[in-house]
């Protein structure tokens, strides 16, 4: 479908056409309509999809053509990280280009001077206010910022934004909203938290889902079957030649990657670490210097693995097994992007394995099963089904070690 062909007025249809915008995706075409008669939201959708013109869009028209109070907070936007709200405030820039709606974009940083122009565009009260959680409440305790004319209330990455710890935080956002408001909610996913939390904010919502896409296939996947203890040396082994630039490791927790990371530099190493725990500033330098070239590897939790564009990414490394499919296609896929081919090889230990079947299920195929390295001794099997009966070897299993025999395909 073309945008054309949705009720937009002509000054979106002006931008989208200057951006050389005309055909819509799937959810742009499924979320659109529905935020356009006014109806709360929820919908499902990955990042890449299109997601952010798919609320900012119809919220942009709605700004544009109904009446709203001047001078006042009309839209609120939560991103759960700087670097999302920096991307939903550049889109917002080009899709506004041709109306009067002001934005000002709220996160933080250790910056005074960032400060006082959040301050300015709050006060002054800014169209679309586009925040991270944390910050916003920041400048709401200190009693300049007005939410109570809002209509539109929006959360991206709603899932991410529970993981880091911001479910408190957002429900006292919510506190200083009206009640009459439209709410929109995007998550990648959709487990009980985020359930418990649209039946809290959001109205008789429409639901918007889609199906999560398989990895391009410029990505060449790849495993090793191993126990945890292994884990350092098969990095160790596939860097003692030489270290390929721009790789990425995922683990689990902030402290797995503080872990991992000492780990790593022992080894002398270049690398960087990017977790929660850091404050936004380290987070950015740390950042910086990845995109720069000055770290090669960096260690992180997934809170990376969305919403940043970093396009010649030439390894990713699921240090863990990624909780479920979403998170696995969101991790690798910051791979072979722009073009460019990649690689993504997962870590799976004896606890993971059914977690990596279920990946393998949804994905259609068997990930090919490197084997450990001899060096590191022998290496657990790998069952293709769930074990019965105490542990039993079953047909089906293989040994993941050198000289043990490839998975048969399922």
């Amino acid at each position: 479908m073309k945008f054309s062909e949705l009720s937009l007025n002509d000054s979106v249809l002006d931008a989208l056409d200057a951006m050389r915008f005309e055909e819509c995706t799937p959810i742009q075409e499924q979320s659109i309509p529905v935020i356009l008669e006014g109806r709360d939201l929820i919908a499902v959708a990955q990042t890449g999809t299109g997601k952010t013109a798919a609320y900012l869009l119809p919220i942009l028209n709605k700004l544009s053509e109904e009446e709203h109070p001047e001078d006042a907070i009309n839209c609120v936007i939560m991103a759960p990280t700087r670097e999302l709200a920096q991307q939903i405030d550049q889109q917002m820039e080009g899709f506004s280009y041709f109306m009067p709606v002001s934005s000002v974009a709220v996160y933080g940083g250790n910056d005074g001077v960032l400060f006082e122009q959040q301050k300015k565009g709050l006060t002054l009260g800014a169209d679309v206010v586009i925040a991270t959680p944390g910050r916003l409440i920041a400048h709401l305790n200190l009693g300049y910022v007005d939410l109570s004319k809002v209509s539109y209330f929006i959360l991206d990455e709603a899932d991410r934004m529970l993981d880091m710890g911001f479910y408190d935080d957002i429900m006292q956002i919510v506190k200083y909203l009206p009640q009459k408001r439209q709410t929109i909610m995007f998550s990648a996913t959709m487990p009980t938290k985020i359930q418990q939390l649209a039946g809290h904010i959001l109205n008789n919502p429409a639901e918007v889902k889609l199906a999560v896409s398989k990895p391009a296939d410029k990505i060449i996947q790849a495993a090793y079957v191993c126990y945890e203890n292994q884990k350092l040396g098969i990095v160790r082994s596939l860097f003692s030649d030489e270290v390929p630039e721009r790789v990425i490791i995922f683990a689990s927790s902030k402290l797995k990657v503080k872990e991992v990371t000492k780990a790593l530099k022992q080894m002398n190493l270049n690398v960087g670490e990017m977790h929660s725990d850091l404050e936004q500033a380290q987070r950015d330098e740390v950042m910086h210097a990845f995109k720069a070239g000055r770290i090669n590897i960096l260690v992180a939790t997934d809170i990376v693995a969305r919403g940043i564009d970093i396009d010649d990414i030439r390894l990713v490394i699921n240090f863990d097994v990624p909780h479920d499919c979403e998170d696995y296609v969101h991790r690798i896929g910051r791979t072979a992007r722009a073009n460019n081919d990649g690689v993504a090889l997962t870590f799976i230990s004896e606890k993971d394995q059914s977690k990596f079947r279920t990946i393998e299920k949804f994905l259609e195929k068997t990930i090919y099963k490197i084997p450990v390295p001899a060096e590191l001794g022998e290496a657990p099997e790998y069952h293709l089904r769930s074990q019965e009966g105490g542990g039993k070897k079953r047909k089906g299993a293989f040994k993941s070690r050198r000289g043990g025999r490839k998975p048969k395909k399922q």
